[in-house]
């Protein structure tokens, strides 16, 4: 399991990233100012950094008691990625509709849309986070399996 120092490094840059990323890119594709779509980005920034905090705690607390270890597959990942953005759309969609004086409907395709770019941006972010800072002891571990375990292969 990860320390709460590094859920804490993972969650602020994977935020702070994120909202360098969106804010502009989205004030271009939806025609809204920048600093609307930055309120946005910010107010849904910190309310993702804490449901990322506690879900890639309940994830990982999950995967350990199905599988038993914290190894991400691809399929995993884009597992974890779906079940994220999905929890957030839920949460937005009528903030969004009444921040920006829309429909539920115009929001709707606007939040798919956004969710669409945080789904990539999660499943590339979490992918290099973990290259970059590994999980103490993962590699170890996997490395001393023995051959004939279906986990090593």
């Amino acid at each position: 399991m990860r320390t709460t120092a590094d859920r804490i490094r993972h969650t602020v840059g994977f935020e702070l990233i994120g909202l360098l990323i969106f804010a502009p890119l989205a004030s271009l594709v939806f025609g809204y100012a920048l600093h609307q779509m930055g309120l946005v980005g910010a107010v849904a920034s910190l309310i993702a950094a804490v449901w990322n905090y506690v879900y890639n705690i309940l994830f990982d607390r999950g995967m350990l008691r199905f599988t038993g270890q914290l190894r991400k597959t691809p399929a995993i990942r884009v597992l974890h990625a779906i079940l994220f953005e999905g929890g957030l759309l839920l949460v937005f969609l009528p903030s969004v509709a009444w921040y920006l004086d829309m429909t539920l409907l115009d929001a709707f395709i606007m939040d798919i849309a956004v969710a669409g770019f945080y789904m990539v941006y999660a499943l590339v972010y979490n992918w290099v986070y973990d290259a970059v800072f590994p999980i103490p002891g993962l590699k170890a571990k996997e490395d001393s399996q023995p051959a004939d375990c279906p986990s090593a292969n």
